[in-house]
């Protein structure tokens, strides 16, 4: 494969949306080092787990609206591969199976080490079966005739599996158990994350109107989006603020380091309100997207040191 078609690949895998995908697995991961069952091998597993998760709704977004001609109208949002001709559909699909068979392998893996010690128990089975629902969900957000996407459930299945499963889930895998606490923190990230697809929405309404493509944005429109945006964003924060408290991070400034990261999340919040051109809300994204990863590092740091 030459440095082009590595560059075209990497275009269709989006980089860039890799950092928000595993923000709740490190938050997951660093609860369990705060309780002292962390294990490399888990986080590891998680990470590329979550990873080629991530890629293949990449591959599946770019093939699913490529396919139904979504992308072929004035889209605002970055060029995909498929509707720009540098990747052929049976050439994509082939992507998507490869992902798909990689991706299941390291889900087995990563069960495999999680519950070697305790034996393959219902919970082992449980988990397996939450791979197979997160494979269906990475490629069912846009592809076929029953993409929940273009329904308007796009945000529940991104604030469930990027959120409770991301951080729960983890968390589990380390833990054996279920941490109450540990829910607010999951609903916070599953809260910023379904704030970075709510501006991809609001950038692409017009076109995904057009398109018949029924994203909640659509449903609801510009300014009822903005109204939940900035709601979404104010019970992450909200539940970010309890978990500290409840977890005895108070005394200590490690727990709360996230917090400066309330000064440009502040000023996104403004922006948001204020804009009325949609081209300008594609900046937004990445910004909001790496302000989450930033608050998980550093909520990470908080309870690991």
């Amino acid at each position: 494969m030459n440095d082009s078609k590595v560059k075209i690949w990497l275009q269709a895998a989006r980089l860039r949306t890799l950092p928000l995908s595993v923000s709740g697995i490190l938050v997951g991961s660093a609860y369990a080092a705060y309780k002292n069952a962390f294990d490399w091998s888990i986080f590891i597993g998680c990470i590329i787990t979550t990873l080629g998760l991530q890629i293949l709704s990449n591959f599946a977004n770019d093939y699913g609206d490529g396919v139904k001609g979504t992308d072929n109208t004035d889209r605002i949002g970055p060029k995909r591969v498929l509707q720009s001709g540098l990747v052929g559909v049976q050439e994509l699909k082939k992507a998507i199976y490869w992902t798909v068979g990689l991706t299941m392998l390291s889900i087995i893996v990563l069960i495999y080490v999680s519950f070697k010690d305790i034996g393959f128990n219902a919970n082992a089975i449980l988990f397996v079966l939450l791979g197979i629902a997160a494979l269906v969900a990475a490629i069912k957000y846009t592809v076929g005739k029953s993409a929940y996407g273009y329904s308007g459930f796009g945000d529940v299945f991104v604030f469930v599996f990027f959120g409770g499963v991301s951080v729960m889930g983890s968390s589990f895998l380390y833990l054996k158990t279920l941490e109450p606490l540990l829910w607010l923190v999951a609903i916070a990230m599953g809260l910023l994350s379904t704030g970075v697809l709510n501006l991809n929405n609001m950038r692409d309404i017009d076109n995904d109107r057009k398109m018949n493509k029924n994203t909640l944005v659509v449903k609801i429109g510009s300014q009822k989006a903005k109204y939940y945006h900035h709601t979404i964003l104010v019970l992450a924060i909200l539940c970010l603020f309890l978990f500290s408290y409840k977890l005895g991070l108070t005394p200590s400034y490690k727990g709360w380091m996230y917090l400066i990261l309330l000064f440009p999340l502040g000023k996104h919040f403004v922006f948001v309100a204020r804009n009325k051109v949609l081209v300008d809300f594609n900046p937004e994204l990445k910004k909001l997207a790496l302000i989450t990863f930033g608050i998980a590092l550093l909520l990470s740091l908080g309870m690991v040191l």
